[in-house]
């Protein structure tokens, strides 16, 4: 019968390690679970070193280096609440999670919120000295558990909505991994035939002095311009690029540029529905935490990635604090759809209003996967149409070239 490496932690929250006898992982877990520990990690001797890698149960491990990403928030959410939920008080909890946790600096702000905690912090005060590692959404969600008793399933909930967020951003990411690659393949394919296979024919036919056709003068002459005057083009490129940056960072520019992201064609719609599906899974994540409806507006206004989403948000909280409810403001605002309009109604006049956001955000995540699926699934030939195109244009140039040289010869 194999022996199994354990680690797991006491119910006050000390950290054990041991060995135990069994036939699989289940029963090491069943059996500590009947000790009245809570099991971390559990591995095979022959799979572990001195420090083990322990194969991933109830607490996956921080293991990323660098700056805190939001999947590292998301498992320390998770390790968080499930350490609570174990019984822990929430002291012991940050004490053993600081122990858990592998990157240093998200090490070095739960050791200093663990010491604001044992000094009578609330956990949410803690958290709010460290606005670059949790946002506002996680604080006041943070704190609206802590006041109304139900801390544990206020961060089970942040847990749910980080992770379906990273799931969403994930299923974008891997449908346009392919039309990326592509367009970078393409673009370096013709870029080195302009600078490095070309510059070879242009000092042939320069030898033979014969006139050229059309096509290949003007494939030469860019050749030549992109050899000679690289630097000038990448110094003009950084030039335009940091411009445009600067005045996007104005309050003006950054209104007009999302402004022309909602209207632009094709695309402004899915962002339209990215924008709705965003909004509506923060907002109702926060009011089922029990935040307050103008609390949860503000901080919804705060994190939305649109400036005129971000300006309709305000108007709507002006219109909630006057007793207009949300439905009426959000659609005076011209930027949410219908559909979203409608839902919202039904769930103010039903008094589930945190039920349909959430409805709303599931529909409008879903119908943005499908559409960027659909979106990417017509770029694909026309981006292989175009490399082809353009790669068939140099090589054809090239050849009409040599066949003219070739005929005068004759």
């Amino acid at each position: 019968m194999p022996q199994f490496h354990y680690q797991a932690t006491t119910p006050q929250g000390q950290i054990i390690e041991g060995v135990m006898e069994a036939g699989e992982e289940r029963t090491v877990v069943a059996r500590l679970h009947d000790q009245g520990y809570l099991p971390l990690r559990i591995g095979l001797p022959g799979q572990v070193k001195a420090k083990a890698t322990f194969s991933r149960l109830a607490l996956p491990e921080l293991s990323f280096r660098g700056k805190i990403r939001q999947r590292d928030l998301l498992v320390l959410t998770q390790e968080l609440a499930t350490l609570i939920s174990s019984g822990l008080p929430l002291d012991r909890a940050l004490s053993v999670l600081n122990g858990l946790t592998a990157k240093e600096e998200l090490k070095k702000a739960v050791s200093q919120i663990l010491r604001a905690v044992q000094q009578g912090k609330s956990l949410a005060e803690a958290l709010a000295e460290y606005p670059k590692i949790f946002p506002p959404l996680y604080i006041n969600m943070v704190k609206a558990g802590e006041v109304g008793g139900f801390l544990e399933t206020a961060l089970q909930r942040l847990a749910e909505y980080m992770d379906r967020s990273q799931q969403v951003q994930d299923e974008i990411k891997s449908a346009l991994t392919y039309p990326v690659l592509l367009s970078f393949t393409g673009g370096a394919s013709i870029l080195i035939l302009l600078t490095y296979v070309l510059p070879k024919f242009s000092s042939i036919f320069g030898d033979l002095g014969q006139a050229l056709p059309t096509s290949t003068r003007i494939l030469l002459g860019i050749s030549e311009g992109l050899q000679s005057y690289w630097w000038l083009l990448l110094m003009i490129g950084v030039g335009v690029w940091l411009g445009i940056r600067q005045y996007l960072a104005t309050p003006q520019g950054r209104l007009l540029w999302d402004r022309w992201r909602l209207r632009m064609w094709l695309m402004g719609q899915l962002i339209t529905k990215m924008e709705v599906g965003r909004f509506a899974r923060t907002l109702g994540t926060l009011l089922k935490s029990g935040v307050p409806l103008l609390q949860a507006l503000e901080v919804v206004q705060d994190i939305v990635g649109n400036e005129m989403v971000s300006r309709a948000l305000k108007d709507v909280r002006v219109g909630v604090r006057e007793g207009q409810g949300i439905s009426g403001p959000l659609g005076r605002s011209g930027v949410f759809p219908t559909l979203a309009l409608q839902m919202v109604s039904v769930g103010e006049e039903t008094g589930r209003l945190d039920e349909m956001l959430m409805r709303v955000a599931e529909y409008y995540e879903r119908d943005t996967f499908m559409q960027v699926k659909r979106l990417t699934s017509l770029l694909e030939p026309v981006l292989i149409l175009v490399m082809g195109l353009a790669v068939g244009f140099v090589v054809i140039s090239m050849l009409s070239a040599v066949f003219s040289i070739n005929n005068v010869s004759i």
